[in-house]
């Protein structure tokens, strides 16, 4: 999509919107202090900061006053990829930065953190309280013996608790991990065992969708799967006594101690994310606490706009790098809120409600609950108060054209949509939200500062207008340090570096529009290609699921032995409807008429539901290898999966088809 088929924005920010955002201000002393252009606007400014990109990195840390406990003697050493090396020698804390806002007096009465369950009633946590909390944990976690590199995990939901063990974790410089608890003990152990933990905090269960699931006999599996603990600490969310062996939370954040900062190289790990794990254990992403409290300052202060007077609600587990996202709303001051407990519960509204009750000014969500919304005809101006809302954000996959008009049309036509598209690998996005751009239908509104996102042909040309691989031509600082358990590197290198050495490849299709913007079409590696005309499934899916029929959709495409080409469209019907030969054919002509004749699907199958990874994405590539025959025990692996049974569907079609 270009300007020439979308030339009119769908919204544009006011004149005094533009002035009053933080990177407009960054911008204007950015030109004077360090050479960034004055005029051109954001587009200027993004160049300069990709052209000139040692001085730009220089220039976000000074402007957000990082504190270096050790001065750094070069912004960045080395610029390969893998192995570029920033602000070498230098030490800093995370954490620190985490908890500035509680060293004002003024602020420390205010909410860091607003926790909301299913009664949907915000119960506020002090930025004071939360540095006491910190602070005691911390010097209890070195009275355990806990030193810098030692993994620290969580086997918790996104509630205050969570937040506070990982700023203990990361202020002692010990390196955090978690798990959502609605993941069984064998997908946890696929991870915790990679990285060897020796402490582990873990709720008895959690509240989801109206009912309590108790976890006391997974938490028992990982004790025992888990040599490597010295404590386990037990968080009473469903009020049970502590397990013999155990410590309890409140005796480990009862004290008064100030948090003491652990100084740490930039390069320290400072978590450790998981991918999906959908095809193999998955790969563990250590990113280090400086080059993430550099990305994230840059990401929320500049392009999310936040600061001390917002408040942060984004929809997430701790199992998806969202929630690392979120609570670095924090470093900007900001109040973040925390919501443990189904997204649409005890309706499909819920998350407004809950926008509407903590008065956030940024929602984040993804694009599969706003197409949910629209299909449950929600009306969420019409039926919340969202006032305070200045920009919904969604991500997870593409936000279809539909989205963004319901968006417009149902929450506000003054809205800021930032639909971004980032990655676990980086915990940060690629492209996505600037505050002082544009919208467009179906397009991301820019290239993030410091990020030479390209599209490329498969000879490694850039291209403008079409569709490509997204790949990054030079490093950032939030980029994994090293898998775990990598020792050489090979995994790191295969996994991003080798169709195009020195160049990160994401293994999405992308178009950078001739207006900047971005467009996410899919996954390459599930890419559709019949008669050499290349599509994403996103496209796909977002025709498909207009329809009133169909609830949600999965589309495989299948290069055959025989040179043949073969693609399904498995559809999980909405409740009523039947798929009969009157909604093939509408199926059929709505993909013809829209997308692309050749795109129309080989059959349509009704299959009971889709299944996704345990943070909520299709999965394509092993159900592909499925049809294609590959034994479910090499094609999947089953324990990332949200429903497991639903898998045995697509290995009996392949073996019935071959």
């Amino acid at each position: 999509m270009t300007s020439a088929t979308q030339p009119e924005p769908l919204w544009s920010p006011s004149p005094d919107r533009i002035a009053g955002a933080q990177v407009t201000r960054f911008q204007a002393w950015a030109a004077e202090r360090f050479g960034a252009p004055a005029d051109g606007g954001y587009p200027a400014l993004q160049r300069w900061s990709v052209d000139e990109l040692d001085t730009f990195w220089q220039a976000v840390a000074e402007w957000f006053e990082v504190r270096f406990t050790t001065p750094y003697e070069e912004v960045l050493a080395d610029r390969s990829m893998p192995g570029a090396r920033w602000f070498t020698g230098s030490a800093l804390n995370y954490a620190e930065h985490a908890l500035r806002a509680s060293e004002d007096p003024a602020r420390a009465g205010d909410p860091a953190l607003l926790h909301v369950d299913e009664t949907h009633e915000p119960a506020p946590l002090t930025w004071a309280e939360l540095r006491r909390q910190v602070g005691s944990l911390a010097a209890e976690l070195r009275a355990l013996g806990v030193s810098p590199g030692d993994r620290v995990s969580g086997y918790l939901p996104n509630i205050p608790e969570a937040v506070v063990a990982f700023l203990a974790t990361a202020t002692v410089g010990a390196v955090w991990t978690s798990c959502a608890p609605d993941f069984g003990a064998r997908s946890v152990l696929d991870r915790f065992e990679q990285v060897e933990p020796v402490v582990l905090f873990t709720v008895d269960g959690y509240r989801y969708g109206g009912k309590e699931h108790d976890r006391r006999e997974t938490v028992a599996e990982l004790r025992e799967g888990l040599p490597s603990l010295r404590a386990v600490v037990h968080i009473p969310l469903l009020d049970t006594e502590a397990p013999e062996g155990t410590r309890a939370w409140a005796d480990l954040t009862s004290g008064t101690q100030d948090p003491v900062f652990e100084p740490v190289p930039f390069d320290h790990p400072l978590w450790i994310l998981y991918s999906s794990g959908t095809t193999g254990a998955p790969k563990a992403i250590v990113q280090s606490q400086g080059g993430i409290l550099l990305e994230h300052l840059k990401q929320l202060g500049l392009h999310c706009d936040l600061g001390p007077e917002d408040r942060f609600f984004w929809y997430t587990s701790t199992g998806w790098m969202m929630w690392n996202f979120l609570v670095s709303g924090l470093l900007t001051g900001t109040t973040v809120v925390l919501y443990d407990g189904s997204p649409g519960y005890p309706d499909t509204g819920a998350q407004w409600r809950i926008a509407e009750r903590t008065r956030a000014t940024l929602y984040g969500t993804s694009a599969a609950y706003v197409m949910a919304c629209k299909k449950a005809e929600v009306h969420p101006s019409r039926d919340f108060d969202l006032s305070a809302v200045k920009c919904v954000a969604t991500t997870g996959s593409p936000l279809p054209p539909d989205g963004f008009r319901w968006l417009h049309e149902e929450v506000a036509e003054d809205l800021w949509i930032a639909s971004v598209s980032g990655g676990t690998d980086v915990c940060s996005c690629f492209a996505g939200a600037v505050p002082t751009l544009p919208v467009h239908i179906g397009e991301l509104q820019a290239a993030c500062l410091g990020t030479d996102l390209q599209s490329w042909d498969p000879a490694g040309k850039p291209l403008t207008g079409e569709v490509g691989e997204l790949v990054v031509a030079a490093p950032m600082p939030s980029m994994p340090i090293h898998f775990w358990n990598d020792p050489d590197g090979s995994r790191y290198r295969d996994s991003y570096f080798e169709m195009f050495p020195g160049a990160w490849r994401h293994g999405d299709w992308i178009t950078i529009t001739d207006h900047g913007s971005v467009v996410i079409h899919g996954r390459s590696d599930s890419t559709l290609n019949r008669q050499g005309v290349r599509m994403g499934s996103a496209d796909i899916y977002e025709v498909v699921e207009r329809l009133p029929e169909i609830k949600e959709s999965l589309v495989i495409g299948l290069e055959e032995p025989n040179g043949g080409y073969w693609m399904p469209l498995f559809v999980h019907l909405a409740p009523g409807a039947v798929l009969d030969e009157a909604l093939r054919k509408k199926i059929a002509s709505t993909i013809r008429e829209q997308l692309s004749p050749r795109h129309v699907p080989d059959e349509v199958i009704e299959i009971p539901a889709v299944p996704h990874t345990l943070t909520g994405k299709r999965i394509e590539v092993p159900v592909k290898r499925l049809l294609q025959g590959t034994p479910m025990a090499k094609a999947v692996n089953p324990g990332s999966v949200d429903n497991p049974e639903l898998l045995a569907f697509y290995e009996d079609l392949g073996r019935t088809r071959r």
